[in-house]
């Protein structure tokens, strides 16, 4: 968004919604020199949203509401708070701001909401600051903050590589509905990958490299709009890293599947469960079964694909 030399002088808050995810796909490959693991994963955008506002302000703070608000710290470690500085440093701004984010992706859950707030700190910024900076540039910082970042400035659908960050838009038709899950408890991705890594080697499963080969089904049913097809191919490496740390996530995995869901997948690294569903009905009903069995804290229905971080007001 590009503003007026009268709304640079005048504007004083920019707000700023960034949407969760979901992987369609998760295929982890093996650790790297500097700690990494090899990724190639599908990415899908969906309809829970995060929303940061950026506002003047001697210093730079954070503070944060809505759900879960208690377990995202607002110290130097915030994500958000991180992402002006890491804007602020590279554009030379010396002024503060003070971020608040309102909370709609479950914390810890699988869904990128800490990735969603930098992503929207990043754009927030940018626009109260008017750094002037490429959006290139602003991939590149997003970059830095973590591999999921990239993708929620990018939005809609996407293959990421490396660790994650290096993204190629995926073309699909229609739209899809989807049920979470979700759970009052976290789960570190950090934890989660370790989790593998071991039963990989209790297993004596060596690591491959992943290939995308193995996500060309899921590629045609994106491109042809099958859910039916999508929910087949649904895949997550790190499930069973998830379900040996936490085995109670089986409960709403087979409560999906018994509602009829086409397909049902942990997020990520959990704990968050995500159903796709027949229809944005269906998607009402498998919540309502998450809820009858007990099996989720709170449950959350969605959409998606939804473009990625975006500027919703300036004042």
């Amino acid at each position: 968004m590009t503003l007026s030399p009268v709304d640079v002088a005048t504007t004083r808050e920019v707000r700023v919604r960034a949407p969760g995810k979901v992987n369609l796909s998760l295929h982890v490959g093996p650790v790297d020199r500097d700690g990494y693991h090899a990724l190639t994963t599908v990415f899908q955008a969906v309809s829970v949203f995060e929303e940061v506002t950026a506002r003047t302000s001697d210093e730079r703070v954070v503070t944060v509401s809505g759900p879960q608000h208690e377990l995202v710290p607002t110290d130097a470690s915030n994500l958000a708070l991180r992402a002006a500085e890491l804007l602020a440093e590279a554009a030379g701004i010396d002024e503060g701001v003070h971020l608040h984010i309102d909370k709609g992706v479950p914390v810890a859950g699988g869904m990128a909401g800490g990735s969603a707030d930098a992503a929207a700190a990043l754009l927030a910024c940018d626009a109260l600051w008017q750094t002037g900076l490429s959006r290139a540039d602003l991939l590149a910082l997003a970059a830095r903050l973590g591999s999921d970042v990239p993708f929620v400035l990018q939005g809609h659908t996407a293959v990421g590589q490396g660790r994650g960050d290096l993204l190629t838009p995926v073309l699909g038709r229609g739209e899809f509905h989807w049920a979470f899950a979700v759970q009052d408890r976290g789960l570190s991705a950090g934890v989660v990958y370790g989790a593998l890594d071991a039963l990989r080697a209790d297993a004596q499963d060596v690591a491959l490299p992943p290939d995308l080969d193995d996500d060309v089904p899921l590629l045609q049913a994106l491109r042809a709009g099958d859910a039916r097809a999508l929910g087949a191919a649904l895949h997550n490496d790190l499930q069973p890293a998830a379900l040996e740390l936490d085995p109670r996530l089986a409960e709403p995995l087979a409560v999906a599947q018994d509602a009829g869901a086409l397909g049902v997948i942990v997020s990520g690294s959990g704990p968050t469960v995500a159903a796709l569903a027949r229809s944005r009905q269906h998607a009402l009903v498998l919540a309502a079964a998450f809820t009858a069995s007990g099996a989720a804290d709170r449950v959350l229905t969605a959409s998606g694909p939804v473009p990625g971080a975006r500027v919703v007001s300036t004042d």
